[in-house]
């Protein structure tokens, strides 16, 4: 043992004991580490027995679980980690070092990466990495409870020295366990047992090389040929190909037979399995929006609508991680009981504002594909409160809207934002968009005075999505209080019908006028069975097919096209939205207009599928006019909800509502 500077058994065997009696004690001394006071009062809710299930057969196995980069592969429960990095070699200047890649990346000179598939579970995960003139690829997969991995240089016009490859190994999270090198293979003592990692490497073994930045013991390779790492055992080049073509047919296999779905579902099941970590601070599996946004803050970031539209798109395939993105995003809910905008590393989230309210749809819809009624018993506490502070926050001239509340604790979060209008605009999801440029916030009612026909509408849908889940949890008096308030604001909304325009519109409290700026919102009292028939008719004719305003080769724009502002083309001032196309299409499959639904989705699918198809790019938003999301750097190029473009012609192809 001494040979390979491996720690003399007596030391080794004191620290693996120290090491298993940390992880032992730790929720004895779990208090000690409780997070600021400031948080105290939004302590989370308790967890089922179904849904700790859940979480548990979710955090298991090898996966890309670290967020800092798609590259590392982690071991779950015990935190062994494997680290690829890549060093380049130049011919002068010295050598550069990229030891965390991630997708998406726009700063001069970052690495580019072109995802490829990923299982939900990551039995198979294959990407490329081009970086510095240089190019390789990652492939890996599931032998067991082994893991394989295969880099491979790919043709490129680099000269000079071949990239080295550098396979480190530690632990993460502060997981109890030592790692070091034992007979020449590297070796990682955890709680739950030995794990040993193999490299075809010719450079084996702890020589001493050139220190690049890693964190732990390493194999290096020079990339002139195709080298492999493989848990458990020893495997050669060819058995890991053997296991990686399997696993990739299998994932193929995943995919279905419908040629038309198969993409989507590819896109699906690929975009949230890259987006999908453990995260250390709650011990949980989660999909925030993308992994540039969870490194820009601070390891995680849980947006409110997104993330519940994350677990309607992984019910395609995943109904654990479905269920765990739907009831992580709940668990967010701060002391007033609402879910909040975002909720971030460290505990922190906006204690002043949510965002719109689609978490009943969500929850429920996952319920009537999958029928676990204890999902509801543990979602409906907490959707329930969520409406209640709707009604009580957000009310003004018995309409709805969005606001910002500034006595929330704590005072020192976010001066800029909380109880300012600009706070209020931020709740409605819509950070920028122009409807809002001349809505009056009232500082006393922490609200914009202005009735917003897209609120009313998602508030009435999840009136009437919780109310029938009251009724299938026999709690009538709950039933009854939210049909009573849905037929309140539904009554409100209609109010907001205006004949001569043939559609609801916003209207301005603060002066007494409707809004003539129309945005996908306007039609989402279709989705709240607001409309009547005729109404309805009158919207689609009028309003979304009209190439004047929605209509057009890329759709659906979030101003009209007639608007002054649809020419900014910026963030939500006329671009395209995922979720703006997936909630009207919900509400057209309320209504006899299939010829409506139908093209909505086929033009959505047109637009996802212009990107994904050529750059693998699932985009927060895209050019309505041009139909791309690379026109800008303010559209993250992975970004989940992107696929709800998809996703509508995937319901539309199954026949499904929702």
């Amino acid at each position: 043992m001494g040979v390979d500077g491996w720690l003399s058994l007596a030391r080794f065997r004191f620290c693996l004991m120290a090491g298993l009696m940390a992880y032992w004690l730790a929720p004895v001394f779990a208090g000690a580490q409780s997070l600021p006071s400031v948080t105290a009062a939004a302590a989370l809710p308790a967890l089922s027995p179904q849904y700790k299930a859940v979480q548990h057969r979710l955090a298991r196995g090898w996966n890309t679980w670290d967020t800092h980069s798609v590259t590392t592969q982690v071991l779950l429960p015990a935190g062994v980690a494997i680290h690829l990095g890549i060093e380049h070699n130049t011919t002068s200047s010295g050598n550069a070092f990229l030891r965390e890649t991630l997708i998406g990346r726009l700063a001069p000179g970052a690495e580019q990466v072109r995802p490829g598939p990923h299982a939900w579970n990551g039995s198979y995960t294959d990407l490329q990495v081009s970086w510095k003139s240089d190019a390789w690829r990652v492939q890996t997969a599931h032998e067991g409870a082994d893991l394989v991995m295969l880099v491979t240089p790919l043709p490129n016009s680099a000269q000079g020295l071949a990239l080295t490859a550098f396979f480190s190994v530690d632990m993460l999270w502060n997981r109890p366990g030592l790692v070091g090198w034992r007979n020449g293979t590297i070796e990682a003592q955890t709680p739950s047992g030995i794990i040993r990692v193999f490299c075809t490497c010719k450079k084996a073994g702890p020589k001493e090389l050139p220190q690049p930045d890693v964190g732990g013991p390493y194999y290096a390779a020079d990339l002139t040929a195709p080298v492999a790492i493989s848990t458990g055992h020893r495997r050669s080049l060819k058995e890991v190909r053997a296991i990686l073509a399997r696993e990739h047919a299998a994932f193929e296999a995943s995919l279905g037979t419908n040629s038309n779905a198969r993409p989507i579902v590819d896109a699906i099941e690929t975009t949230l399995g890259w987006d999908t970590i453990f995260e250390p601070e709650q011990a949980r599996v989660v999909s925030p929006v993308s992994r540039i946004w969870s490194v820009q803050w601070g390891g995680y970031v849980l947006f409110d609508w997104d993330t519940f539209f994350a677990a309607t798109m992984a019910s395609v395939g995943d109904r654990d991680l479905a269920y765990a993105d739907a009831i992580e995003t709940l668990r967010s809910r701060t002391s007033e009981g609402f879910v909040p905008n975002y909720a971030r590393a460290g505990n922190w989230k906006s204690f002043d504002r949510s965002e719109p309210p689609v978490g009943s749809i969500t929850v429920l819809g996952l319920y009537e594909k999958y029928h676990d009624r204890w999902l509801l018993q543990d979602a409906f506490p907490f959707l329930l409160r969520w409406n209640r502070w709707w009604s009580q926050h957000r009310a003004i001239d018995g309409y709805l809207a969005w606001g910002s509340d500034g006595d929330n604790p704590p005072g020192s979060l976010e001066r800029a934002f909380r109880g300012t209008r600009a706070g209020a605009i931020l709740e409605s999801g819509l950070d920028n968009s122009p409807m809002y440029d001349h809505a009056v916030y009232d500082p006393n009612k922490h609200v914009l005075e202005f009735a917003d026909v897209g609120l009313m509408s998602l508030y009435i849908a999840d009136c009437d999505a919780l109310a029938r889940m009251a009724d299938l949890l026999h709690q009538s008096s709950a039933a009854a209080e939210l049909r009573a308030r849905s037929s309140q604001y539904r009554a409100s909304l209609q109010a907001l019908w205006v004949p001569q325009a043939g559609i609801f519109l916003n209207k301005d409290l603060h002066t007494g006028k409707f809004s003539h700026r129309l945005s996908p919102t306007n039609f989402y009292p279709l989705l709240a069975h607001a409309a009547t028939p005729e109404q309805a008719r009158q919207m689609v004719d009028r309003h979304l097919m009209n190439p004047a305003e929605f209509w057009g080769e890329w759709v659906l724009p979030s101003i009209a096209r007639d608007d002054p502002a649809f020419g900014d083309q910026n963030y939500w001032r006329g671009r395209i939205w995922g979720p703006m196309n997936y909630l009207v299409y919900l509400g057209l499959c309320n209504y006899n207009l299939p010829n409506a639904q139908a093209a909505l989705a086929s033009k959505s699918y047109a637009l996802f599928l212009r990107e994904w198809s050529q750059h693998r790019h699932v985009h927060e938003n895209y050019n309505a006019i041009l139909g791309e999301g690379d026109d800008v750097r303010n559209s993250d190029r992975f970004y989940h909800w992107g696929a709800l473009l998809g996703y509508v012609e995937y319901l539309q192809e199954n026949h499904q509502p929702g």
